[in-house]
């Protein structure tokens, strides 16, 4: 009865449009009145679920993103992209992935890399003759890598949905390969719709073009060996290595781009606050309806359910992709981690699947859906700045979207691409 009516509750509020938090937060409520606890419960989880001292890193890392977005680290970035791909077929395409690779690197976040990203090249390929819907779906799609690489704080929020046992540094590095290929599957499915549509090539500018890019956008790629060494060797922890990059944000953008101004930093911390209290009431609230899937025990059912099913870790896994894919067109990427994390570990623990490699499969998962509607939040920030319909870039995601589910099963079925690097660490 109490399954019912949290599960119940919850698609019907998803269906009427309520927002993601209010779903979880109100379905968990009902839940609890049902089994006849009090009410403070519910509020009790929720302050647990944001209660955290790794979740500090989160709103340091979405305040450095905004910064390096207004203090001119994104635009650097995409200029020394231009000089190393621009002169492939469909140069625009490729100079968008491997923007978004790099910034990514910095800003862990999906949604500020195709705000940033999408800001920057969207207006320029449609000036260049390139169609909206390829420069969105593009953009959208090297999004996500920004999910895979350090420092993305989804990463984080997985490791405290795993109750704090995964280390962040192994899953920051297990990302990176997955994250690289990822992109060279990007770039070459952006080949090929380039050269289906016959979009041009571009001119190499020379070496000497490429270093000067380089040397220029040098400070702000020196942001991502900070981070990703300094949690690798131990320097710091993911919590200070993020207040760390916000104090080198602040002072590439100020003395060594000098384009941060005084309304710039206001913009951006404001921006940050408004970005941080969404994602922890939805982190709290997904805390709570976890709470109560594991109180009724969701999980030991789920994995005796696939057990009849099968014993077979393949069959197990395609199962688990093929529902976090559908779940991803509804619920938004942290919520998703929190409430999954804790009911599918167990079940593939149970099949001898490392919680690592578990946790690079979820991410790109959650990742993948973020460009799937009706619930898509980078696809609705591609299309915003893109000013096209979702309708309209819908019609041609495909080749993108089969790239992403391709790298996703390679990924799933091949654990040496997230477990090699951690391991060559150790």
């Amino acid at each position: 009865m109490e399954l019912w009516v949290l599960f119940g509750t919850f698609t019907v509020l998803i269906l009427i449009g309520m927002p993601i938090a209010f779903c979880l937060g109100i379905s968990a409520l009902a839940t609890v009145l049902t089994m006849g606890l009090p009410p403070v419960v519910v509020f009790q989880q929720i302050n647990s679920g944001m209660n955290a001292f790794a979740m500090m890193a989160i709103p340091f890392f979405i305040f450095a993103g905004d910064l390096m977005i207004r203090g001119g680290i994104a635009e650097r970035l995409v200029a020394f992209a231009a000089s190393l791909v621009g002169h492939l077929r469909g140069g625009l395409g490729q100079v968008n992935v491997v923007a978004s690779t790099l910034f990514g690197g910095i800003s862990g976040s999906a949604v500020a890399d195709a705000s940033a990203i999408g800001g920057l090249m969207i207006p320029q390929m449609e000036k260049r003759g390139y169609d909206r819907d390829y420069a969105v779906n593009v953009t959208v799609h090297s999004a996500i890598i920004a999910l895979m690489i350090p420092p993305s704080h989804n990463m984080i929020i997985y490791s405290i949905a795993a109750g704090g046992n995964v280390s962040v540094a192994d899953l920051f590095t297990a990302g990176i390969i997955p994250g690289l290929l990822l992109a060279a599957a990007l770039m070459l499915t952006a080949w090929w719709v380039a050269r289906w549509r016959g979009y041009p090539s571009g001119t190499f500018p020379g070496v000497a073009a490429v270093g000067r890019a380089l040397l220029v956008s040098l400070p702000g790629l020196l942001l991502i060996g900070i981070i990703f060494g300094g949690v690798r060797s131990g320097v710091f922890t993911a919590t200070e290595s993020s207040c760390i990059a916000v104090i080198y944000a602040a002072l590439v953008a100020l003395f060594v781009y000098r384009e941060l101004d005084w309304s710039g930093f206001v913009e951006a911390t404001l921006g940050a606050v408004r970005t941080t209290a969404m994602v922890l009431l939805v982190i709290g609230t997904a805390g709570a309806f976890g709470w109560l899937m594991a109180f009724l025990q969701v999980q030991t059912s789920l994995v005796t359910a696939l057990q009849a099913v099968s014993d077979n870790p393949i069959v197990i896994l395609l199962l688990i992709n093929v529902a976090l894919l559908l779940l991803g067109t509804f619920m938004d990427m942290a919520p998703m981690i929190i409430i999954a994390t804790p009911v599918l570990l167990p079940v593939v623990k149970a099949f001898e699947v490392d919680p690592v490699h578990f946790g690079v499969i979820l991410i790109l998962n959650a990742g993948i859906g973020l460009n799937t509607p009706p619930v898509g939040s980078v696809l609705f920030v591609g299309c915003a700045v893109g000013k096209i319909t979702i309708r309209e870039v819908m019609k041609t995601i495909w080749p993108f979207f089969g790239a992403s589910v391709l790298v996703l099963l390679l990924v799933t079925y091949i654990p040496a691409l997230s477990l090699w690097l951690p391991a060559a660490f150790r």
